[in-house]
């Protein structure tokens, strides 16, 4: 059997398509730098659970990590669908590694398909903003919290991959997460990512109709499955709708279903209002959410139309902080050893506080070879 190498799998013959690679459904071999021995994890709380997947705390070594075990399926057609999932994922966090990306810490295949990534002390964006309504962030926090997004998505978009999925945690869909002085916005699960190469490959199976680009479905795309044509302008159309809803603090087209919510925005053009944020603002976020995927700016468009926000801003309110203006666009080297940060232990009453982490036996973290 012929075999092709593209880090960090070893790829063999019977392929699947999957974005610009090509991942085989029978066998692939994950490079030994991101390789996991199933030995060294341990399986703690469950913390989100989607329809292909379940995500706990555990520790991996002496680390406190996320860990995402994907279910395989029960066909044929879902098993090779699943890997091929699961292998193009890894290869978009081994490769791709950024201040504003979750950190990717290593994989496992077996005896389940296995992703392990860094995890927050923050929780998600989602949860730290409904815990404040009725009030909203200051402007300058939210707008600060867009450019750590901005950030992250112009590095996706610089290696040719498109999110597609941006937004505030939905479910298990834990996109935007926070460190845990809550300073910081970091960009997660890239399992609906696809790179930019084979657009034309695209469906309409993406994520929460509320934050998705008009073109990425219609009528007939959400009837038939129809494959689609778009481009990487879809994650400044979900972008708009995530800076709306971090100035607000409110569901965006709040009153409406989630198909509603599509068929206004594809068929009707209507956006939520803007009127009510200064020029700028509005001015960003109604260009980013055009009909025209082509007239949309680019992150890095984004990125400057933020800093020049907040820069304006910053001299007339000093709370601006310095950090936003520093250059965090740095890619990590690709041997990043990840993050010992932590996230707290939850129960039924909520988060449970770091100190109580340490209390806990030795125990409570079951070893993933029993469990699995």
């Amino acid at each position: 059997m012929s075999c092709s190498v593209s880090y960090p799998f070893t790829l063999c013959a019977n392929r699947m398509e999957s974005g610009r690679r090509i991942y085989s459904p029978d066998e692939y071999i994950l490079d030994a730098k991101w390789l996991i021995d199933p030995n060294h994890l341990f399986v703690g709380p469950k913390i989100g659970e989607g329809a292909h997947a379940k995500v706990y705390e555990g520790k991996c070594k002496n680390q406190t990590v996320a860990i995402k075990i994907i279910h395989k399926g029960e066909t044929p057609e879902d098993i090779a669908k699943r890997e091929a999932q699961f292998a193009r994922e890894v290869e978009m966090l081994s490769r791709v590694q950024h201040n504003n990306l979750v950190k990717f810490i290593g994989a496992c295949k077996e005896p389940v398909m296995v992703i392990v990534t860094e995890l927050l002390w923050g929780g998600t964006l989602r949860k730290y903003l409904l815990n404040m309504r009725p009030g909203c962030l200051d402007r300058s926090v939210a707008v600060g919290f867009a450019l750590d997004i901005a950030r992250a998505m112009e590095c996706l978009h610089s290696h040719g991959i498109i999110h597609r999925d941006l937004k505030p945690a939905f479910g298990c869909a834990e996109n935007l997460l926070m460190t845990a002085d809550h300073k910081t916005v970091k960009l997660a699960d890239f399992g609906l990512a696809r790179e930019e190469s084979l657009t034309e490959m695209m469906t309409a199976e993406t994520g929460t109709y509320r934050w998705m680009a008009p073109e990425l479905y219609s009528t007939v795309t959400l009837r038939q499955g129809e494959k689609k044509h778009y481009n990487h302008k879809v994650d400044a159309y979900s972008f708009a709708i995530v800076l709306w809803e971090l100035l607000h603090n409110k569901m965006p087209f709040e009153g409406m279903s989630n198909l509603q919510a599509a068929y206004a925005a594809a068929f009707k053009n209507v956006r939520p209002s803007a009127e009510d944020l200064p020029e700028e603002l509005a001015t960003i976020i109604t260009s980013c959410w055009q009909e025209d995927p082509n007239a949309r700016p680019n992150f890095s468009q984004i990125i400057q139309m933020l800093l020049k926000y907040l820069y304006t801003n910053s001299l007339s309110e000093p709370s601006v902080p310095p950090r936003i203006f520093m250059s965090e666009n740095i890619v990590l080297p690709p041997d990043s050893p990840g993050t010992r940060s932590l996230m707290p232990v939850r129960d039924d009453t909520g988060d449970t506080p770091k100190a109580m982490m340490e209390d806990k036996p030795k125990g409570f973290f079951l070893c993933f070879n029993q469990c699995y």
